[in-house]
């Protein structure tokens, strides 16, 4: 094969390496049809490594990590391990040293899966959140005074800069370019794509109470916006009304471009109206480094070894995954098959109500993406 690409695979804790197992075996399907190579190297970074060793990621896990084309995550949290702890210890310490300074989160409602928003299909329920990923008050700026007495102070601190807010918004606004392409599973044409809101950035933000944060992230939208993307229309909301909108008019969006907390939050409402966690994926992308993709969903250990967990997340970050390295032909064959999945086999996204097991769903879309 002329193309070949290694990636690492972090299973992780409870199902992680069970949804992940379905992803490389899609994974692997798609690339065979398409005519490249895949070699996945499995990591045990997890909590279970952590009550055994005392360390969440070895002094030597970033550099080697470093090496791969990608990262596909399975999910990080363990019962017997505090919280904090192994989200602070791996997943954020990935973002940051790997400089993983972009969250990308799709919000896309496949067929046949269902929404709480009466009246709201496919159609409307399709629109992708570009997160900043390594500043506002993740970067751990803030500490306490009398800790532990009834004068206690604790502060945390949003921090942005001018480099990491332009660099999220240049890469809403390519995004927003690129998604001028009609996706023909949704049933609509070219004519109905480019007729719509296609070409559309919108800034979430709270100008009028963070008049320092959000500010900066205002200037610089316009300024990047008017010089270099005339062709992308800009819109702005605050968040509060941005999560109202999401429930009322979804349709209104193409992309949305806000900072690490905000988008935090708002991306677990957009999985909940693309129908729930079971399909949410996401990406930690370095543009021109190793990125990192992962199910939105949590490890759930009540389900570990029941074979009953929903792995569509897991495969639609492996989607991800190869549509980032530059495969979108391959990324674009398992979507289609997961739309195909979800529209004629599954009858629920929840775990033990598929209709079918993990490894069974796997099965039924990589048949469809080989």
């Amino acid at each position: 094969m002329s193309r070949s690409y290694d990636v690492a695979v972090i299973g992780g804790d409870g199902t992680g390496p069970e949804v992940t197992a379905e992803a490389v075996k899609v994974m692997r399907a798609a690339a065979k049809k398409h005519g490249f190579g895949l070699t996945f190297a499995a990591f045990d970074f997890g909590g279970e490594r952590y009550l055994r060793t005392g360390e969440a990621l070895p002094d030597s896990a970033v550099s080697e990590l470093r090496g791969f084309d990608a990262i596909l995550l399975g999910a990080i949290g363990h019962p017997g391990v505090k919280p904090g702890i192994l989200e602070k210890g791996i997943l954020l310490r990935l973002r940051f040293e790997l400089d993983q300074y972009i969250n990308l989160r799709p919000v896309k409602l496949f067929p046949g899966v269902e929404t709480p928003i009466k009246g709201k299909g496919p159609a409307e329920i399709d629109f992708v959140v570009v997160r900043e990923n390594t500043e506002d008050m993740y970067c751990g700026m803030g500490g306490f005074s009398h800790r532990g007495t009834p004068d206690e102070v604790a502060v945390q601190t949003a921090m942005y800069t001018r480099m990491g807010v332009e660099r999220a918004l240049r890469y809403a606004f390519e995004y927003a370019r690129a998604r001028r392409q009609p996706r023909p599973w949704k049933g609509l044409s070219a004519d109905d794509v480019k007729a719509g809101l296609k070409g559309q950035v919108t800034l979430v933000g709270k100008t009028n109470v963070l008049t320092y944060v959000y500010d900066l992230w205002e200037r610089a939208f316009h300024e990047i916006g008017r010089a270099d993307y005339p062709d992308i229309k800009r819109d702005y909301n605050h968040v509060d009304a941005c999560c109202m909108w999401f429930v009322k008019n979804p349709e209104w969006y193409d992309v949305i471009v806000t900072g690490n907390m905000f988008g935090d939050i708002i991306t677990d409402l957009g999985a909940m109206i693309q129908g729930g966690l079971g399909i949410a994926a996401g990406g930690n992308i370095n543009p021109a480094g190793v990125s990192m993709f992962e199910p939105i969903g949590g490890s759930a250990p009540k389900y570990t070894g029941k074979n009953v967990i929903n792995p569509l997340a897991a495969i639609c970050a492996g989607a991800m995954l190869l549509d980032t390295i530059g495969e979108r032909a391959a990324a674009a064959a398992i979507e289609a098959a997961v739309a195909d999945v979800t529209a004629r086999k599954l009858k629920s996204m929840a775990a033990g109500r598929m209709g079918y097991g993990t490894a069974e769903v796997g099965d039924l879309v990589a048949e469809r993406a080989s």
